[in-house]
């Protein structure tokens, strides 16, 4: 079997730590080359695995079957859009993009050009989350279930782990809400309705109601108190009550392994098989819940500051 040429746009911190390793190393992939927006790290990064950097998208994509995007997610849109039109299967990060519009162009563009798509939503295939999801799937219905994450990303004065600035300014509902989804559709089913009130700092609550009936709830932060800091899982019915063993542990989410399944599920849908459930047409329908949860909080809180206002008035 040929190699999967697969390109890499990006020269972050998940590029260089994830997705060129993993790529370079893959027994079904190449690391055919590597474009970023500082040609300087895309130089270093591409020597550190004996690819070549690329000046020109377009020469990345001839030189490619498919596309890896390491790149915030309003970047990564339009970009994998040229890709797809150029022929390059998707292997795209989450949330594909923030906004409802630019997401639908993506699929659109996707589906135009026939290329396969598969976005990496870490915990669908970090293998035994993979597995411990799909048994719980099996043993439904569930009654509810909750998934949240309390993430200390920001210290008290605003600086990060890394330099994420979009992550500074979407929040928690933008980085881990794409997770907390990704876990509760995998068990109960598509999300039909949702909810939203907003929290401290950029904390969101989420009600959601699935399609087989049951509804979830999600708690999403980035800026919780490092004290409380922590992630919940669990689904209730008539098994009872299950949540993963260890859950938070490197073992339920390590990133390479996950990326490398992901790797592996692009090859298989390139190759002809059928689509990948955590494609872009499920990371399209992932940004509209969010969009919507991000419109009903924005809403509440512009009503909350015109109560205040109102009570203060002379």
């Amino acid at each position: 079997m040929t190699r999967l040429r697969v390109g890499l746009i990006g020269t972050g911190p998940w590029a260089t730590q994830t997705h060129a390793p993993v790529l370079a190393a893959h027994p079904d992939a190449a690391l055919s080359g590597i474009w970023g927006r500082r040609p300087k790290a895309a130089a270093e990064l591409a020597a550190a695995h004996a690819t070549t950097a690329y000046e020109d998208l377009d020469e990345l994509f001839a030189a490619s079957d498919a596309i890896a995007f390491a790149v915030p997610p309003d970047a990564q849109a339009p970009l994998a859009e040229r890709a797809a039109a150029a022929g390059c299967h998707l292997l795209l990060d989450k949330p594909v993009a923030t906004s409802p519009e630019a997401a639908r162009r993506l699929t659109a563009a996707v589906d135009r050009a026939g290329v396969a798509s598969v976005v990496f939503f870490t915990l669908r295939f970090a293998p035994p989350m993979a597995d411990w999801l799909a048994d719980r799937a099996e043993e439904g219905p569930w009654f509810t279930a909750r998934a949240d994450w309390y993430g200390s990303f920001f210290a008290a004065d605003g600086t990060g782990a890394f330099d994420s600035p979009w992550r500074a300014d979407k929040g928690g509902l933008w980085d881990v809400g794409p997770h907390a989804l990704s876990v509760l559709t995998a068990v109960l089913g598509e999300v039909t309705a949702v909810t939203a009130a907003p929290g401290p700092e950029d904390a969101v609550h989420l009600i959601l109601r699935h399609a087989g009936g049951a509804s979830s709830t999600a708690t999403l932060t980035l800026r919780a108190p490092a004290a409380a800091e922590g992630l919940v899982l669990e689904f209730r019915g008539e098994r009872g009550a299950a949540a993963p063993a260890g859950w938070g542990a490197s073992g339920w989410g390590d990133s390479t392994d996950a990326f490398r399944s992901a790797v592996d599920a692009l090859v298989q849908a390139a190759e002809g098989g059928k689509r990948h459930p955590c494609d872009v047409h499920f990371g399209s329908r992932v940004t509209d819940i969010l969009a919507e949860a991000e419109r009903q909080v924005a809403a509440r809180q512009d009503s909350e500051l015109q109560a205040q206002e109102s009570t203060q008035a002379p």
